[in-house]
């Protein structure tokens, strides 16, 4: 995962953002600041609307817990690449309950699913899911039998499946365009 190539089209500038009514609802969701990849989905400005109601809802809507919701999304951006999301979703999933090995251990993702000293069966469920969205689409019934065991009812079912097919999306959105992580933490690599 290179965190320091150069986008392929240049963020937009502060001048040039696009309209208010747009732009606000972003800086509101992000805490008064815009990110890498709000300038690069600012180039559309239809497209950055809907991207953050989706994303927004994504992210602060669901009944999903946040530690699997974050384990799923920092294992979808390792399977696919996307440096960024890794580096925006690990503190989110540390804040989740997630520990540093935890967290040092997703970087190989593929064998964390069978690592059940770091991770609990909910977990490694969660891990085999993402794994089989992420590469193949297909997933296996006994994959989604041992979610179905981990989880308390078919609405976090739905989402899980949702969060990680949107992060999927949101992973080549980034790769493709080569959005690179906001200085602040690059710094920390």
């Amino acid at each position: 995962m290179d965190l320091k190539q150069t986008p392929r089209i240049p963020y937009q500038a502060d001048d040039n953002l696009g309209p208010e009514e747009i732009v606000a609802p972003i800086r509101a969701r992000r805490g008064g600041r815009l990110l890498n990849l709000d300038r690069m989905l600012l180039h559309s400005p239809a497209y950055a609307k809907g991207w953050n109601g989706f994303l927004g809802a994504v992210r602060n809507e669901l009944s999903l817990s946040p530690k699997l919701r974050e384990l799923a999304i920092c294992g979808v951006a390792v399977l696919n690449g996307a440096g960024y999301e890794f580096c925006h979703h690990v503190p989110e999933f540390i804040k989740a309950g997630g520990t540093e090995a935890q967290a040092e251990a997703l970087r190989g993702f593929a064998s964390a699913a069978n690592d059940a000293d770091l991770f609990g069966a909910a977990e490694r469920a969660v891990i085999q899911l993402t794994l089989e969205i992420t590469r193949d689409v297909q997933v296996a019934d006994s994959t989604f039998t041992a979610v179905k065991t981990a989880l308390s009812d078919e609405q976090q079912m739905v989402e899980l499946v949702g969060v990680i097919a949107a992060y999927n999306m949101v992973s080549r959105f980034l790769v493709a365009l080569r959005v690179t992580p906001e200085q602040h933490l690059r710094d920390g690599d």
